[in-house]
């Protein structure tokens, strides 16, 4: 493994990076940037619940339209919740811990997912409901659980 030289972690990101995790796996610890490296730590955990939010908003954008515009449903509707749902699935395997965090970001995703699909398809807001029926609940749930979504 080749030595990497130190650099400051505001002057060359890559390359602090690279070191600190030399450091690590040498066990060098007193070499560690232990602040940076716990506020990297912590953006790391905040970028996936970030990530979950913004699949769950897509993934319901697309439920919607479905939803609401059945006979506009494209193969790209479809696709589009299948590849959310594959991916929100595959982030709550990698990191279980964020599976409590579905329910609690779905008031969230919704609200979002709302004014998105009134955006995209001409309906007004007010066409789809301020808070997700059972039907559209349990449609995500078998989308995300590798399932048949159909309402």
């Amino acid at each position: 493994m080749r030595e990497i030289a130190p650099a400051g972690y505001e002057i060359d990101f890559a390359r602090w990076a690279e070191s600190q995790a030399a450091a690590l796996r040498a066990g060098r610890f007193a070499e560690l940037d232990v602040e940076n490296l716990a506020e990297e730590v912590d953006a790391l955990a905040r970028r996936d619940r970030r990530e979950l939010l913004s699949r769950l908003t897509l993934l319901a954008v697309h439920l919607l339209k479905v939803r609401y515009q059945p006979d506009r449903a494209s193969g790209s509707w479809r696709g589009t919740i299948v590849e959310q749902a594959t991916r929100i699935r595959r982030l709550l395997e990698e990191s279980p811990s964020l599976a409590p965090l579905v329910q609690e970001s779905a008031g969230t995703a919704y609200g979002d997912a709302r004014r998105q699909a009134a955006a995209e398809t001409g309906l007004p807001v007010a066409t789809f409901p301020e808070e997700p029926e059972p039907e559209f609940e349990r449609a995500a749930a078998r989308a995300i659980g590798g399932d048949d979504f159909e309402f």
